[in-house]
């Protein structure tokens, strides 16, 4: 998928200077990505100062990357024309498969055309791709480059995820609308992911696959992981599903089990699944078995009961732990499993208590909460967790700062040096939960 996802000719066919249309979207897009783009249009001299083609034959080379935005019953025209000129296609046109009737007939017919003339097509219906400077797409932004693969059955979804990102420190290696998959399935970008130098976790948001078999067997043997949020698990949803992207939904309880047998890990949410992938890209996998450190009772006992309903093992203190905590910490800290070091505590506290926690062998993972008091110095508690991370590589460290102003800088620090911070326990425990092999 080379000349898809980096592409050194691309054309666009259906580009505008129309105001708040697609066309409009991705003309701008590409013009940032620093590429050779040439626009068509048969009605346009020239879009935003640069010169139109009529047709894609008036291009003198080659393209690597074709995209379409015209309406559906001009593309096989299109395609026919361009099909000796291009290596792949994405097809952001709506009007296929997912119409029924005309639309099946239509999409039939664009599959025969690509799989005869060895097209890699993304689409149809889709929002388009996103490679680091490339957005071949009519997204409102171009996201962070980053180490998230985000593959998604919905390019709506796909816009909400990267607004949510921008203001966040985390970024996508690349991200890929499905559309109706006429060409290029989800298998095929899943495989490719797992390839990718950039890539180190793949999040998937799935409403329906045509091959089962292949997809459980293709995420048997990804190597990375892999975090799945899938739709239509209702009556409802399954009906959404078929006018949405064409697809068959299947039954949730299957779907389930076949993540669960080939080593993925299903989510419930769009937060659960950023979280999630957030805390994978950044952290190692562990075995079971964490500690959590809180100087707030309360956030401390609800993040013990998510651990358990969980299935997140909190072992013991060992005697040595016990011994070591005992000389820095008041009488009335709770010497177990969370460990509360009171809401006095000061930056001091934490870092004995971070230390000798992640000492202990059988602690592979370490949940830091920390709720705002009048003594708590949030910004150095911040660094002693960063510290601690550079001293113990292997263990998991996610962090649950809890507040808002105040906090700010401190999780600024924590997320600039690769460590997740949740602003509710539930989110920290389910990323935890994530990273436990």
């Amino acid at each position: 998928m080379n000349k898809l996802f980096n592409p050194k000719t691309i054309c666009l066919i259906g580009a505008t200077d129309r105001p708040e249309s697609v066309g409009l979207g991705i003309t701008k897009n590409l013009l940032q990505s620093k590429k050779k783009v040439y626009l068509v249009n048969p009605k346009k001299e020239k879009i935003l100062g640069k010169k139109v083609y009529e047709k894609i034959t008036d291009i003198p080379e080659k393209i690597d990357l074709c995209i379409i935005a015209t309406p559906a019953k001009y593309v096989i025209e299109i395609i026919n024309q361009a099909k000796d000129k291009i290596n792949s296609l994405i097809i952001i046109s709506a009007g296929f498969k997912e119409i029924g009737g005309i639309g099946e007939r239509r999409q039939e017919e664009l599959e025969k055309i690509v799989r005869d003339n060895n097209i890699d097509l993304v689409g149809p219906n889709c929002l388009g791709i996103i490679r680091g400077s490339l957005n071949a797409s009519f997204a409102p932004a171009t996201p962070k480059s980053g180490s998230i693969a985000l593959i998604s059955q919905s390019g709506a979804l796909i816009d909400s995820i990267i607004d949510k990102s921008l203001d966040k420190l985390y970024g996508f290696s690349f991200i890929v609308s499905l559309g109706n998959q006429a060409g290029l399935k989800i298998e095929d970008f899943l495989e490719f992911a797992d390839k990718d130098e950039k890539t180190k976790v793949i999040s998937l948001y799935i409403e329906g696959v045509e091959d089962g078999r292949r997809l459980f067997n293709v995420l048997q043997k990804i190597q990375k992981p892999v975090v799945i949020l899938k739709g239509g698990k209702t009556d409802l949803g399954k009906r959404a599903v078929s006018s949405h992207t064409a697809a068959l939904a299947g039954n949730a309880r299957i779907y389930s089990q076949a993540f669960r047998q080939a080593g993925s890990l299903e989510v419930n949410s769009i937060e659960e699944l950023l979280d999630v992938s957030k805390a994978l890209a950044w952290e190692p996998k562990i075995k079971n078995g964490i500690a959590i450190i809180t100087n707030g009772g309360g956030a401390g006992i609800l993040t013990a009961d998510y651990c358990n309903d969980l299935g997140i093992d909190l072992p013991d203190l060992s005697t040595g732990t016990l011994w070591n905590l005992r000389h820095k910490m008041p009488k009335t800290y709770s010497a177990s499993n969370p460990v509360d070091i009171i809401g006095d505590a000061d930056s001091k506290r934490y870092r004995h208590a971070i230390n000798n926690l992640l000492k202990q062998k059988n602690i592979n993972g370490l949940i830091v909460i920390q709720t705002l008091q009048i003594m708590t110095n949030c910004l150095e508690n911040a660094k002693i967790v960063v510290q601690a991370k550079a001293k113990y590589p292997k263990k998991a460290i996610i962090s649950a700062f809890l507040g808002g102003k105040i906090t700010q800088k401190s999780i600024e620090h924590l997320e600039k040096n690769k460590i997740p911070n949740y602003s509710d326990p539930i989110r920290a425990v389910r990323a935890m939960r994530g990273l436990i092999k």
